[in-house]
């Protein structure tokens, strides 16, 4: 009773913390911007390494999530998770899962926002909160974030070069989030799978489902299931 009790505290702490960061960052000025570097955005890894990065974009499904680490455990593979921060405010024991069993964690911005439109201040303003927020629920600084759908500016990369965030994008995309097929999925994330590459997902229950061949493939082509960090030699 009295770890349950500890848990929905340090919950509910957690969540006031980053609301007062939201509204610090919102009304504490506009903050200088940054030149932005081009090496700072990322579609692929180190293709000399042999290791594929899976990465899970994740606003939903917690129950999905939990199956998704339970089939990467079995094949002794990682995964990079881009965390949303509505989402994570309501599921903080299963991104505290994610971290404890190894995985990485990066941002996905806080509300699923389009980043290309967004100025320099409201990028900062969705994305800092989020890795903010993931940092105090596990404890450890993230370093990467995805933008929704893939929709970024420079101002995007602006903010995310103050932040000391990489920017994350994907060489394949399973579009698993409307093709509602475990065939298709599989497909799209194998077919002539190379090393370096990053393979969008998203925790769909047909991407579930396709997991175990997905990482079946890789293991049987002498590749690895790595973090996009690892993938980067980091």
């Amino acid at each position: 009773m009295k770890s349950k009790f500890f848990t929905v505290i340090t919950n509910l702490t957690l969540i006031l913390v980053v609301t007062v960061v939201s509204v610090v960052g919102y009304y504490g000025g506009k903050a200088t911007a940054v030149t932005y570097k081009s090496e700072n955005l990322y579609s692929h890894g180190n293709e000399e390494r042999g290791e594929v990065g899976l990465t899970f974009n994740v606003y939903e499904s917690s129950e999905n999530v939990y199956k998704i680490l339970d089939a990467l455990d079995d094949y002794g593979a990682k995964a990079t998770f881009f965390i949303g921060g509505s989402w994570a405010d309501d599921n903080v024991d299963c991104v505290r899962e994610i971290f404890k069993r190894g995985h990485e964690l990066g941002s996905h911005g806080y509300f699923h926002k389009d980043h290309s439109k967004m100025s320099y201040d409201a990028n900062l303003e969705e994305i800092r909160p989020s890795a903010r927020l993931l940092e105090m629920i596990c404890g450890q600084k993230v370093s990467l974030f995805a933008p929704p759908s893939g929709a970024y500016c420079e101002n995007t990369l602006t903010a995310c070069e103050l932040l000391e965030l990489k920017v994350i994008m994907w060489s394949r995309d399973t579009i698993d989030w409307r093709d509602k097929d475990v065939a298709t999925v599989v497909s799209r994330a194998t077919k002539n799978l190379k090393s370096g590459e990053f393979i969008l997902m998203h925790p769909k229950d047909w991407t579930v489902q396709a997991l175990p061949e997905i990482l079946n493939y890789v293991r049987e082509n002498g590749l690895k299931a790595a973090t996009v960090s690892q993938c980067l030699g980091e």
